[in-house]
């Protein structure tokens, strides 16, 4: 299984392992989570983490650890997400690490995590499913250049999720 890392201006974004239980655990368990379902339990968030872990087994690719580079440490998860009931390729994001807000952390990571979508996996399209409540990430994916696509169908398990559709990399240039 290829395991690419990326690296920008002032991050790596690698596979996530086992090592990131700690920042995963204290996420998933806080309220921080609430927008993805959380705060989940210690043993809903081991599966949450071994999910994240799999889906790169699976499917060759998944979101990568984010880490300012030269320190391992994972500040979250940002890249492509794609379970077998998604209606389309997605990149998702969750930050983990707290204070991370205005820093431009998660849109470098995503840009990347797009960059690579579009280009290296060859996607003909990139989506955000968010929860309508979720702002932060409203935001985020409107600093991407991406749109409300309001014709498109979110995943069933998610009712109301909103879609923002990014564009190619080209297209912002």
């Amino acid at each position: 299984m290829s395991q690419p890392t990326l690296h920008t201006a002032q991050l790596t974004l690698r596979m996530p392992s086992a090592d990131d239980w700690p920042q995963a655990r204290g996420f998933f368990m806080s309220e921080r989570a609430a927008m993805i379902g959380g705060p989940k339990t210690e043993g809903e968030a081991w599966r949450t983490l071994a999910a994240e872990i799999g889906h790169w087994s699976m499917t060759g690719f998944g979101m990568w650890a984010v880490t300012r580079t030269g320190d391992d440490t994972a500040l979250g998860l940002i890249g492509p997400w794609c379970p077998v009931d998604w209606p389309e390729n997605e990149i998702g994001w969750m930050i983990w690490a707290e204070g991370l807000e205005g820093t431009g952390v998660a849109t470098e990571a995503a840009t990347a995590a797009i960059g690579h979508a579009y280009g290296t996996l060859g996607w003909e399209t990139v989506v955000h499913y968010i929860a309508p409540e979720n702002t932060r990430s409203i935001r985020l994916a409107e600093r991407l250049g991406a749109v409300l696509d309001q014709s498109a169908t979110g995943p069933a398990a998610y009712p109301g999720t909103l879609i923002y559709r990014s564009p190619r990399p080209e297209a912002l240039a």
